[in-house]
């Protein structure tokens, strides 16, 4: 007998594809065959293939809205439409129950598709304000789940509900000793996590390793800096670990740290936040992005759940003043974040989705 299938899309970022990383576990479970449509190049088809090597992938084209001149503006388009096209006959190939939306535009030219095939579309956003690419998928939903309350006010109130944050269960598992000895530390002082999202930041990074010898006289530090971000002159440094990126080591070096500093977008930070993780957030700037991350790190600190450094602060503001702020108020965000209502499972998530399946 077939199975049914379920549809996920989303990518661009680790972001659009960590609540798919914790939904895919439970549809299989629940004995769906999963499908994934991303993109070529992007990272949720590094990310999909490696961990659900028996979840299907199918590639598309994608293109991107920048909010700056490129000629790549008048081209992408056109791929969109060749997008639409490509997830329009695997759509039709595959037949399936549900398309899930984490986001990103490669996922714009799929809830389009599943619009004109007649299946439900249901779309999660995790930001305060939608981003450009669930704006325009939106009118081809046919529900969309938030994780903040404020977010329903920019979507139609007919087909909008705020569940809350969906955190990959693995994130729990980790073992302290584990991550301890992957990084070689000995426990005796604070371990700080510096993370820059999945593309690395070079302001974060440079900003950390100016005052690294300051910040490594209070923590260890463990370092996930992106892709081409490593600098092997570091290499030897007693208190400082480096990666460009993890997967399935990342519980253990989470489990292994007391503090963290983050971007702030909504998965990122939520986890976090699930794990009483005190942060001091970086938010990605307005000049750099649609403000998204500020909003969302200016929430959590006025929920008194993180410290915030903006980016055009860190030149008057040292990353290690700040750092030792975050570790006299340990105790204070800790309570703060054990008062805070826990997240959605990845089982009572898809329980709420598969209520509009076809």
């Amino acid at each position: 007998m077939k199975r049914p299938i379920i549809l996920l899309t989303g990518g661009g970022t680790a972001g659009h594809v960590s609540v798919n990383e914790a939904l895919i576990p439970v549809f299989q479970e629940r004995g769906y065959e999963v499908h994934y449509i991303g993109s070529h190049d992007g990272i949720e088809k590094e990310l999909i293939g490696k961990r659900f090597p028996d979840v299907t992938y199918h590639a598309i084209q994608s293109g991107k809205l920048r909010r700056y001149f490129s000629v790549k503006n008048f081209t992408d388009p056109f791929r969109v439409g060749v997008g639409l096209l490509q997830a329009l006959s695997v759509i039709r190939k595959l037949k399936p129950e549900l398309i899930f939306s984490k986001g990103g535009f490669v996922s714009v030219p799929v809830a389009l598709a599943g619009q004109i095939a007649r299946i439900p579309v249901v779309i999660h956003e995790s930001d305060v304000t939608p981003g450009l690419a669930n704006k325009l998928a939106v009118p081809f939903a046919t529900h969309v789940f938030t994780v903040f309350e404020q977010t329903l006010k920019y979507l139609p109130q007919n087909k909008s509900t705020c569940s809350g944050a969906v955190i990959r269960p693995e994130l729990f598992t980790g073992v302290k000793e584990l991550g301890l000895k992957r990084v070689g530390f000995s426990g005796s002082k604070s371990v700080l996590i510096v993370m820059g999202g999945s593309q690395g930041s070079k302001l974060l990074n440079d900003a950390l390793r100016n005052e690294l010898d300051v910040i490594t006289e209070t923590f260890d530090v463990i370092h996930l800096c992106g892709k081409g971000h490593l600098d092997t002159s570091l290499n030897a440094h007693r208190h400082y670990k480096q990666f460009e990126y993890v997967t399935t080591e990342l519980p253990h070096l989470l489990a292994a740290s007391d503090f963290a500093i983050s971007r702030a977008g909504s998965n990122a930070i939520f986890e976090l936040l699930a794990l009483e993780k005190p942060m001091l957030l970086v938010p990605l700037s307005a000049a750099k992005s649609r403000g998204d991350q500020i909003l969302n790190a200016k929430y959590f600190k006025s929920l008194g759940l993180a410290y915030v450094l903006e980016e055009e602060e860190i030149a008057v503001r040292p990353l290690s003043t700040e750092l030792l702020a975050l570790k006299k108020d340990e105790q204070q965000l800790k309570t703060h974040m054990k008062n805070n209502e826990g997240p959605k499972t990845p089982e009572e998530m898809v329980e709420l989705i598969m209520t509009y399946k076809k």
